[in-house]
């Protein structure tokens, strides 16, 4: 018979466990407790009692009824992430968690809160092998068209996602090889996209939202096991860069803009579009205006300048941020629906946590009133 905390959730701890990118031998050696015993708290097989329970929740800055909190269903939607090499599995694992708790936030808000209801496309695909480039070219359009965009470049690609009812995080994940994810939840049937800004710039944020939109709409049903397959995963994401060339660079209006396919005047209309350089000269090639040997020339002149990390612009393009969370939670705040400690209990979060995923400023959700007090004064005489 297990004996200990009977309502313990045991993914719980392997998500409090990942979001902080921690081994369950380095969460052993900071509680003082054997990696054995964690990992059979992880499984279920045995139950911490409160001293450990305790030590769990000063471990990871967490509330202890954090531990205590069912996991929602989110189904069994695949997770869309850009690399899923063996390296950056640590990275995945907690860009998941995050997102997890990205997702709990917005379910909890959703009880008090009526967020945008989602309306995005949802083609009917079949096999993802049999995805064309031709078809991807007429869902972006047709996203489009629905959305009311009109073919002109996108002035902010995140509030577009937002009023169509995805909910965005946006968050530094602590290294510069995740860019970002995608998940549909069955919890509340929503889209999320998770984008990570540690190499944050206007035109990288832009092309990581439109990819992971791409994955939401072209492949929603796809089955996990292709992400796991070299080939298929490469196909997978090709499709999903070129949905979002496709998105961002509508092929009437882009190409129309095209008088002279060089470098000079990529740069020159980066500004007005939005996007890289590299990604106008990708567009380029799928829209056939250059060929592949002049798409190497031009990516030589670009590396032969510094540009492939770092383009003309990048610094001076104002970076887009997600506005949905934040301005919900301050709705509650400001209306006096909640108020900072109930939504603090109702998320069981820390508050540097809750500020990250929904960006808010830092020390906003422990932000009290300050007490007024009315002080003595001297009789009129």
């Amino acid at each position: 018979m297990r004996k200990g905390i009977t309502n313990f959730e045991p993914n719980r701890l392997s998500q409090a466990r990942e979001s902080r990118g921690l081994t369950q031998v380095a969460l052993g050696e900071i509680i003082n407790r054997t990696t054995a015993s964690i990992s059979r708290w992880e499984s279920g097989k045995q139950l911490p009692e409160i001293d450990a329970l305790e030590d769990l929740s000063k471990a990871f800055n967490l509330p202890v009824s954090f531990f205590l909190r069912s996991i929602p269903d989110h189904g069994d939607s695949p997770m869309f992430f850009r690399s899923m090499a063996a390296m950056t599995r640590t990275v995945r694992e907690r860009t998941k968690a995050r997102l997890r708790w990205g997702q709990d936030i917005s379910l909890k808000l959703q009880e008090d809160i009526d967020l945008p209801e989602v309306n995005l496309l949802s083609p009917d695909l079949g096999d993802y092998k049999e995805i064309t480039n031709s078809q991807i070219e007429k869902i972006a359009s047709e996203c489009r068209k629905m959305w009311g965009l009109g073919i002109a470049p996108i002035s902010d690609m995140l509030l577009v996602l937002e009023n169509a009812g995805i909910v965005v995080i946006k968050e530094e994940v602590g290294v510069a090889s995740m860019d970002g994810l995608s998940n549909w939840s069955s919890a509340d049937n929503r889209p999320y996209i998770f984008i990570a800004k540690d190499k944050d710039s206007c035109v990288r944020s832009r092309i990581d939202a439109a990819h992971e939109l791409g994955h939401l709409i072209l492949h929603r049903n796809v089955d996990e096991k292709y992400l796991n397959a070299k080939q298929d995963f490469t196909e997978i994401e090709r499709q999903a860069f070129y949905f979002a060339g496709a998105f961002l660079m509508p092929d009437e209006s882009f190409s129309a803009e095209i008088r002279t396919p060089s470098i000079n005047n990529l740069l020159a209309l980066k500004e007005r579009w939005k996007v890289s350089i590299g990604a106008m000269i990708m567009r380029c090639v799928s829209l056939k205006i250059i060929d592949e040997d002049y798409k190497e020339q031009m990516f030589k002149y670009c590396s032969s300048r510094g540009w492939r990390k770092n383009e003309p612009l990048d610094d001076v393009l104002l970076v887009e941020n997600p506005r949905l969370l934040s301005r919900s939670i301050r709705l509650l705040v400001e209306n006096g629906i909640k108020s900072r400690k109930q939504l603090l209990n109702d998320f069981r979060l820390n508050s540097v946590d809750i500020e990250s995923l929904a960006g808010l400023p830092r020390g906003y959700m422990n932000d009290t009133q300050a007490e007024i007090f009315n002080f003595p004064k001297l009789k009129d005489i």
